[in-house]
C-alpha cells in the first residue's frame, strides 16, 4: 500500500463550492486517503449535508469560527495519515494529482512538504493568484510567486513545468509530511487566515527542510471565495500577518534593520491609496500597524516558541527569497513575470 494521505479541508459555508470539491476528490486515481471537513460553525447545514451525501467523509465541526489555521490544526489532530494535503474547499483536481506529490515526499526525507501546480477555475491556462507554481518572497516580506507578481498572472505555456525549491507552498494545496508539521507547532493560529501558510514555511526552512513545487499535479481554484479581494480585513490580514512574520522569524539584528524599510513602503502605500481614494486599503494597513503596536508581547512569545526550531541561519534564509525589492521590481522595473526576476531555482 501507499503511504495514507489525509486531505483535511477547513470549510465556513458554501455547500455547493464543498460539494464539487468532494466529488472531485472522489475521482482520484491514489487510494489510500482519507477526507476530512473541518466545518467552522457554517451555518447553512453543510455538516448534514456532508454527512448524507458523502458518508465516507470524516467531519469535525467546530464550535466557533477558526479561520483557516486553527481549521487545519484541528483536523490535523485527527488525521490518521502519514501525510497531510492542506485543500481549500473552492478547488477541483485532475485525477491524478496525488500520486506526484507523495513521490516527491517519497524520494527525500529533506523535502517536508509540496505543493501543487494551481491554476484558475475560470480560465484554466491562467495560474492562478493564490500560489501558481510556488511561492517566493523578497526580503522584506512581500510575497508573489511563479505565474503571478501582485496582481499580474501569466498564461501557463509550460514556462514553469519544473519541480524544484519555493520559499512557500500555497495553502490552497500542498502535502506535507505530518511528523514536520507537528515539529515546527502546525499553523500559527494567531493569523487567522492569510500567510499563516507562508509563516509555517519559513519556520520549516529554519527547521533545516527543503519545499518543492510538483507541477505535474494539477489543481484549479476559484480564489477569495472565502473572503474576497479587496476588502478591508483582507488588506489588514496581509499587512498585519506579513509584519507579524519579519519580525518573529528573523533574528533580532535583521527585524531591526527591515522594519523602518517596510515602514517606509507601508507609508507609500497609504499615499498611493489616497491618490485613488482606496479608504478599504488605507484602513486595513492602519489597522495592521496599531495590532502591532499594541501586541508586543504576543510577537515576543511566538519569538520564543520559534528560538528551539531555529537550526538555519537568517544568511542561509536570505538565499532563498527573493535579495531585492519586489514591489520596487514591479512597479518602477516593470517586472510582471517570474521570469524576469534574477532568482535562480533552488532546492
Amino acid at each position: 500500500m501507499p503511504p495514507k494521505v489525509s486531505i483535511i479541508i477547513p470549510h465556513w459555508n458554501g455547500i455547493a463550492v464543498m460539494t464539487e470539491c468532494l466529488e472531485s476528490i472522489q475521482k482520484s486515481t491514489y487510494k489510500n486517503y482519507e477526507v476530512i471537513v473541518v466545518d467552522n460553525n457554517s451555518d447553512d447545514d453543510s455538516v448534514n449535508h456532508i454527512k448524507a451525501n458523502f458518508p465516507e467523509v470524516i467531519v469535525f465541526e467546530n464550535h466557533i469560527n477558526e479561520g483557516y489555521a486553527g481549521g487545519c490544526n484541528r483536523g490535523s489532530e485527527i488525521a490518521q495519515g502519514e501525510y497531510l494535503l492542506f485543500l481549500n474547499n473552492d478547488t477541483i483536481q485532475k485525477q491524478d494529482w496525488l500520486e506526484p506529490l507523495v513521490a516527491v515526499l517519497e524520494k527525500d526525507q529533506k523535502t517536508a512538504a509540496v505543493q501543487s501546480k494551481i491554476l484558475n477555475y475560470y480560465n484554466k491556462e491562467l495560474f492562478d493568484y493564490a500560489g501558481g507554481a510556488g511561492g517566493a518572497m523578497d526580503f522584506l516580506g512581500f510575497p508573489f510567486a511563479r505565474g503571478r507578481i501582485f496582481n499580474d498572472q501569466e498564461i501557463d505555456v509550460g514556462q514553469y513545468d519544473s519541480s524544484q525549491g519555493i520559499f512557500w507552498s500555497s495553502g490552497t494545496a500542498f502535502l506535507v509530511r505530518k511528523s514536520a508539521f507537528e515539529e515546527v507547532n502546525k499553523f500559527d493560529e494567531l493569523f487567522f487566515a492569510h500567510m499563516e501558510e507562508i509563516d509555517f514555511c519559513w519556520r520549516l526552512h529554519l527547521a533545516g527542510y527543503n519545499i518543492l513545487s510538483e507541477p505535474n499535479s494539477i489543481v484549479y481554484h476559484k480564489n477569495a471565495v472565502s473572503l474576497p479581494m479587496f476588502t478591508e480585513k483582507k488588506y489588514y490580514l496581509n499587512h498585519r500577518n506579513s509584519l507579524i512574520m519579519l519580525l518573529a522569524n528573523y533574528t533580532s539584528p535583521l527585524s531591526i534593520y527591515v522594519l523602518p524599510i517596510r515602514w517606509a513602503l507601508d507609508v507609500v502605500a497609504v499615499v498611493y491609496a489616497i491618490l485613488l481614494g482606496d479608504w478599504k486599503h488605507i484602513k486595513g494597513i492602519a489597522k495592521a500597524h496599531a495590532w502591532i503596536a499594541f501586541h508586543p508581547f504576543k510577537i515576543y512569545k511566538k519569538r520564543k516558541l520559534i528560538k528551539p526550531l531555529r537550526r538555519v541561519k537568517d544568511r542561509n534564509i536570505l538565499k532563498k527569497m527573493y535579495r531585492g525589492s519586489i514591489v520596487y521590481s514591479h512597479y518602477i522595473l516593470r517586472k510582471s513575470r517570474y521570469s524576469d526576476l534574477p532568482i535562480n531555482p533552488r532546492s
